[in-house]
């Protein structure tokens, strides 16, 4: 089955771009699409996609919001992927920490959004380490140590002291088979550690997992 895509973004030219190089790949099929976050609920609802591929800033309802709204009434959400022109914006940061699973310049090369989708439609997430390192230090509530409802939520998770390891190393940006090479143990061992971090934090996934790292001062930002 192809990797269904809904595009959301308020610029025809950018959906039509979008549309030409996410087509002509043969595992990968644009579902709908829509010029304003109001519109992706009920076309989630009617059309099914695997991934929602959605601007950040739109001028109804943002990217965030409707970020929000799906991952809130929507039993079994697609995976959200934010399409925006800056990195360092703080309203990437702020739809990555409502639920996106990660975010793809508009200015990316074909061969990196196909990536994109394809990653995200498997369930991983696409994070640029240095980007949410600098979003973290520019927009992260708190006074250096993290907020304290993220301070709270790491307190309870009593995370061992190797799934502490995993976290910072996931929060590097490296993946599972990189955090095994660096901890000297099997790839399937990393992946019961993750999967323990992400429940323990009630994490819907790493991208979620990170943010609280960086927000709870478990990780410097800097």
């Amino acid at each position: 089955m192809p990797v269904r895509v809904l595009l959301v973004d308020d610029e025809p030219l950018v959906r039509a771009g979008l549309r030409a190089v996410l087509e002509a790949q043969p595992d990968i099929e644009v579902a709908g699409e829509a010029a304003d976050g109001a519109a992706v609920l009920p076309l989630v609802r009617r059309l099914r996609p695997d991934v929602v591929a959605m601007d950040v800033r739109m001028p109804l309802l943002d990217g965030i919001e409707a970020t929000r709204a799906l991952l809130r009434t929507v039993s079994d959400p697609p995976r959200i992927l934010v399409v925006t022109t800056f990195e360092n914006d703080e309203y990437v940061y702020e739809a990555l920490r409502a639920g996106a699973d990660g975010f793809l310049l508009k200015r990316a090369r074909p061969a990196e959004i196909v990536h994109a989708v394809r990653l995200i439609a498997e369930g991983e997430s696409l994070l640029f380490p240095a980007s949410v390192r600098r979003l973290a230090a520019e927009y992260g509530d708190g006074d250096g140590g993290g907020n304290r409802a993220a301070r709270a939520e790491l307190e309870r998770a009593r995370l061992t002291e190797r799934e502490g390891e995993v976290l910072r190393l996931m929060a590097r940006g490296l993946s599972n088979a990189e955090i095994a090479a660096r901890l000297v143990v099997g790839t399937e061992t990393v992946k019961s550690h993750v999967s323990a971090v992400l429940a323990k934090l009630g994490a819907r996934d790493r991208t979620q997992a990170v943010i609280t790292a960086y927000e709870s001062g478990f990780v410097a930002p800097g």
